[in-house]
């Protein structure tokens, strides 16, 4: 193993969830050898911002394991591989909600982390704020999820809205989608900064933050049944 390849064996021990390997900046020769680390030690592991070429080099490197379960969201641009019969507890249910169909690509990303925690996940995509009577159709359909997840670019109003029609947590996510001055997704994010009604937000395009923190949520609610 390369010295500055150290995946975080230990991480799902100290915070609940397992190091999710980030592949943008890696070389497919990278990828391959902390996924076999990860595998060889833990059973899993998650790579997120998988491009084509990427996912080329890792289905080549594990297609003689038939032992292993090879799971990917193109859209999502995730990929799991895990050894078989690895399966999540459930720990509770995420709504996911995007403004527009635009979103949709970090939105999944954000439901494959929350599948390999053990999440139920529902989804209501494409009900942004442009047809609000969208947002309360899909708020019906939702109402008894344990946790939010809005992803909204634009002008990244939803999760406002949402946060002031629900009585549960609302994790906001920014998405890098809108024309010139919506500055790829800064607009969308201070708006979601100012909001009027209480929500997190993470980072832009962060699915994979949104996903770790409503998982922690329910680990905490769960705890205290």
């Amino acid at each position: 193993m390369k010295d500055y390849l150290r995946p975080d064996l230990e991480r799902i021990n100290r915070c609940g969830i397992p190091e999710v390997i980030y592949g943008e900046g890696k070389s497919a020769g990278e990828l391959i050898e902390i996924t076999r680390i990860m595998l060889d030690e833990l059973g899993r592991v998650i790579v997120t911002r998988v491009d084509e070429s990427k996912y080329r080099a890792l289905k080549s490197a594990y297609e003689s394991r038939d032992d292993f379960l090879f799971s990917r969201n193109k859209r999502g641009r995730t990929l799991v591989i895990k050894k078989k019969g690895i399966e999540a507890h459930v720990s509770g249910s995420v709504g996911l909600l995007t403004a527009g169909t635009s979103d949709v690509f970090v939105a999944e990303e954000a439901r494959v982390i929350l599948g390999e925690l053990g999440c139920e996940i529902r989804v209501e995509y494409d009900v942004g704020i442009a047809g609000i009577h969208r947002v309360f159709e899909a708020l019906k359909s939702l109402s008894d999820v344990d946790v939010y997840i809005v992803v909204a670019g634009m002008e990244g109003a939803l999760p406002s809205v949402v946060a002031g029609l629900v009585d549960k947590p609302v994790i906001a996510v920014p998405s890098s989608v809108g024309y010139g001055t919506g500055e790829k997704g800064h607009a969308a994010l201070n708006t979601m900064l100012n909001s009027c009604t209480p929500i997190a937000v993470v980072n832009i395009d962060n699915g994979f933050g949104a996903a770790s923190l409503a998982f922690k949520i329910l680990s905490l609610a769960k705890n205290d049944r």
